[in-house]
């Protein structure tokens, strides 16, 4: 799951030194204009009013409910149908900005209280029509919580509210949540971790969500909120009079039109289009061809494969865009069970995995460095963790696999042979694209062990809604999953993947289901360190310590590739890596 996200430093939000930027946006003129950081207008290179964009996918959303979404392509929509606390404009990705906040939060000198105003004149788009109050963002948090939402990041970044508890009773209140006014949101911590929750405060599960219209749904055993979701941002989905999400169908089409109850004065976003369509079930080939000779628009969710990469760097000049994404992919092995809850077989397995052979499956160099731990560049704790040699250990020395090593890990495993030759594991891989070719070079990395590997290929949105993200499910492999940071700190990049604590039944983001307690405590005291230097330190120890237990198999430190035809005011959102729809125009 990928989420590629960037916020300034966890020091200066700790000192409250967020960047606020202007409000505004739209305005009367045919060309379209966007508040920069600084507060002065700036041409969107030519981008129109108005105008339907159509967005090209290979797959669908994992889930268009905001507050549970937590996946790279729900957040493209999100961000253009909702408005969070926080969020970042195009060409300032270390600068979080006032969204539906009204200012920075202001946080306690011992970081246990949080609190923020909210902008007035915000409302909900039909059917509820109202102003947008403190309350809806107290309930939007709180349902993050309850069993029949299950957001996959409230745990670990809100878990220190008081009262907060994860798979709560649907309607569970949160006693560390106050709202003494229709503006006012106060936070109460039981641990000093304000500066984390500030930060996640900018992920879309802090859109304002409406008690009086939601609760309903959300008392389902599983929320069907989704289907009649509201919207606070430009967009919305499609609705009928009662609210139904009827420019949702799954697996086919979504279709966003105008949210007419959006007012530009409060919004900093310009919005030119007057909606998109998002097309999945798209060949990756096809589709690129697609989008460089205009007949389509804008990538959506997929990689184009490496011959598209080059035509892109070559023929379609302008065309393709590759942005360092803080971001890792890697081979996540079932380690709650047989046979990967045995180091020494894990060990085994990443010792003769030719690294080099699945980064060039999907575009070699071009699309990102060989990963040889998780942190990636750019991220504090990343040389603390070894930089981009990693930690010292044999196992990890040679990216293009080792196996008289790995035969060395598997006999002390109890495989004497040097090679394994217990029962069938299961793999779970995407049927086409680069992630296709992901899954088949996986499988013959542990073929070359002596595993015999049972490769289901299913649909990129499936391979997460029912697959890596249900522990339940029996997986044993899944080869092509990723990590991308939710802001830019090591803590959310390594928490929510490899903390044992946040595993959840249903939307789960520990796809490893690793749970050491050892490294679980450390985590739990390195979230504490402020200081941004022994911050790094830690978390960069802890890195080294996932490797040493071999936690994953890291593959790739990633540039994501997005492209767009030659039609399109293309704006691209370095905080997320997707094209900002908010921004985006025809030209």
């Amino acid at each position: 799951m990928t989420r590629s996200f960037r916020t300034i430093g966890l020091g200066a939000l700790a000192a409250v030194a967020l960047a606020v930027a202007g409000c505004g946006g739209g305005g009367s003129d045919e060309k379209s204009t966007s508040s920069t950081p600084g507060g002065k207008k700036a041409p969107l290179n030519g981008a129109k009013k108005g105008g339907t964009l159509s967005v090209v996918s290979q797959a669908d959303f994992v889930d268009i409910d905001c507050g549970k979404a937590y996946y790279q392509y729900d957040y493209m929509l999100c961000y253009a149908t909702q408005r969070p606390l926080y969020s970042y404009a195009p060409g300032d990705p270390n600068n979080v900005q006032p969204d539906m906040a009204a200012d920075k939060p202001e946080i306690s000198p011992d970081g246990k209280t949080v609190t923020i105003k909210i902008r007035t004149g915000v409302k909900f788009s039909p059917p509820v029509n109202r102003e947008v109050t403190s309350k809806d963002v107290k309930y939007a948090i709180e349902r993050m919580f309850f069993s029949s939402v299950n957001n996959g990041y409230a745990g670990s970044y809100m878990g220190d509210i008081v009262g907060a508890k994860t798979g709560a009773k649907p309607g569970t209140k949160i006693e560390g949540i106050e709202t003494p006014d229709d503006q006012t949101i106060v936070i109460k911590l039981k641990k000093g971790t304000g500066a984390v929750v500030a930060q996640a405060l900018s992920l879309p599960g802090s859109a304002p969500v409406p008690e009086d219209y939601a609760a309903k749904y959300d008392a389902k055993a599983q929320s069907t909120y989704k289907n009649f979701v509201v919207s606070t941002g430009p967009y919305m989905i499609q609705q009928d009079a009662q609210g139904k999400a009827i420019g949702y169908k799954a697996g086919k089409t979504t279709t966003v039109v105008r949210n007419p109850n959006w007012d530009a004065k409060t919004d900093r976003k310009p919005a030119p289009l007057d909606g998109f369509t998002f097309k999945s079930g798209n060949d990756p080939a096809v589709a690129a061809k697609q989008i460089y000779q205009g007949t389509a628009q804008v990538s959506g969710d997929f990689a184009p494969l490496p011959p598209d990469i080059k035509a892109g760097l070559t023929q379609y000049k302008g065309q393709l865009n590759l942005n360092p994404n803080g971001a890792f992919r890697y081979v996540a092995m079932n380690t709650s069970k047989k046979p990967f809850n045995n180091v020494d077989i894990r060990r085994a397995v990443i010792a003769a995995f030719d690294r080099k052979a699945i980064q060039l499956s999907r575009g070699g160099d071009t699309i990102g460095d060989v990963a040889s731990h998780f942190l990636p560049p750019g991220i504090p704790g990343f040389e603390e963790a070894g930089g981009q040699k990693g930690p010292s250990l044999d196992y990890l020395a040679n990216e293009r696999g080792d196996m008289a090593v790995a035969q060395k890990y598997m006999k002390a495993a109890g495989f004497p042979s040097g090679k394994y030759n217990g029962p069938e594991i299961t793999m779970i891989g995407v049927n086409t694209g680069t992630g296709k070719k992901a899954a088949q070079v996986t499988q013959a990395q542990f073929e070359k062990v002596g595993f015999k590997v049972n490769l289901k290929l299913v649909t990129q949105d499936s391979m997460y809604s029912k697959f890596c993200q249900i522990p339940k499910s029996g997986y044993d492999v899944c080869p092509n999953v990723a990590w991308g940071k939710d802001f830019n700190d090591p803590q959310s990049l390594l928490d929510v993947p490899f903390n044992g604590e946040n595993i959840i039944q249903e939307g789960n983001s520990n796809h490893a289901l690793f749970d050491d307690p050892e490294i679980n405590q450390a985590m739990d005291k390195a979230k504490l360190i402020v200081d941004l230097q022994e911050r790094a330190q830690a978390w960069g120890k802890i890195d080294t310590q996932l490797m040493e237990k071999g936690a994953a198999i890291p593959w790739l430190w990633d540039k994501q590739p997005n492209i767009n035809s030659k039609d399109v005011n293309a704006v691209l959102n370095e905080f997320t890596s997707n094209w900002d729809l908010n921004y985006t125009g025809l030209k």
